[in-house]
């Protein structure tokens, strides 16, 4: 940034140089303007092409002023210009190396290809939750915009493998195809399935039809963001109080009284084997269960009492999100 203000400074006094050249030859000489310019131009540029019109003694004593001073000062704005150009490659090269290092040191991301409405407002929830995210994007345009948001990024085709390998696809917790065409999207879930046989892919797709092809490909969940957007606006119609409820339960802001989560649980656990009643987790966390996934992916709505808790299973609570935390801290204690 203050190279660039530096630059621009530099330009703006050599035009100033150049109307004070002019200005100066005009009431010493009496020149008109334009002869007035243009020896001052010759001679602030050393051409040596001559005088316009003959010079009096202090037109002479003038000129002399302006060469030692406008050339020594155009030097300095010639290596101001190739300082900004070559520093401003410098860093972006620098940069691009860091973002890329920091690439390869990513676990458990979340790779969202395609940074258009739908794959901003999935950047926004994954970052308030504190994910990590890497964009792939082929438009230019959004380099800004990315590194103003201070997100990993890389500029490329997401149906690329080496691109996508570049992001860290084999590390990735999950990848989102969230691309302009439905077209554009099944091909990048065919190759990120080929790549990556056991990663989450979730696509976007453009209608129900859409949604087939994309799961054939190899996308576990295809969704329509716009059949959903009027979904949701139907309920609210609907059902205001129970949407405004799940609002509240899925945001991410961290000053929430209440969110919903879900938490696997693991082996590990000393709550393993116990029922919900035994587990106390009511008392002490003051939490609901609503549902218990089963590691079979039957879902069991509002458990009851003696509904055990196994390995494998998720349990989807809702609560305060430092409770939260501390369930999942013994339910999950490897996470």
């Amino acid at each position: 940034m203050e190279n660039t203000k530096h630059f621009v400074l530099s330009l703006l006094l050599s035009v100033l140089l150049m109307i004070v050249g002019t200005a100066g030859y005009m009431v010493i000489e009496g020149w008109d303007p334009l002869d007035s310019l243009y020896m001052t131009i010759t001679t602030l540029a050393t051409v040596g092409y001559g005088e316009v019109h003959p010079l009096t003694t202090m037109g002479r004593i003038y000129s002399i002023v302006l060469i030692i001073l406008g050339v020594g000062f155009f030097l300095y704005v010639g290596g101001a210009v190739i300082q900004f150009m070559v520093e401003g490659r410098v860093r972006l090269i620098l940069g691009r190396r860091r973002l890329d290092r920091k690439i390869a040191r990513l676990k458990d991301h979340y790779i969202v290809c395609g940074f258009g409405r739908i794959g901003k407002v999935i950047c926004d929830k994954l970052l308030r939750e504190d994910y990590s995210v890497v964009v792939i994007d082929r438009n230019p345009d959004l380099v800004e915009k990315l590194e103003a948001m201070k997100i990993t990024y890389i500029c490329g085709d997401a149906g690329d493998e080496a691109v996508l390998a570049k992001a860290g696809l084999g590390r990735a917790k999950a990848l989102v195809a969230a691309l302009a065409t439905d077209t554009e999207n099944v091909f990048l879930v065919l190759t990120a399935r080929q790549l990556a046989p056991q990663l989450n892919i979730m696509a976007r797709a453009g209608s129900d039809a859409a949604k087939a092809k994309l799961k054939a490909a190899g996308a576990n969940i295809a969704e329509a963001p716009y059949e959903t957007g009027a979904a949701t606006m139907a309920q609210r119609i609907l059902r205001p109080n129970v949407t405004n409820f799940l609002d509240l339960a899925f945001s991410a802001q961290r000053h929430e009284k209440i969110q919903m989560e879900e938490i696997p649980i693991a082996a590990s656990s000393s709550m393993c084997g116990l029922t919900l009643k035994d587990s106390e987790i009511r008392q002490k966390y003051n939490l609901i269960i609503i549902a218990i996934k089963k590691e079979d992916d039957q879902m069991l709505f509002n458990p009851a009492f003696g509904a055990k808790l196994r390995a494998g299973d998720t349990v989807i609570a809702v609560g305060e999100p430092p409770y939260l935390k501390q369930l999942e801290a013994v339910l999950n204690p490897t996470h």
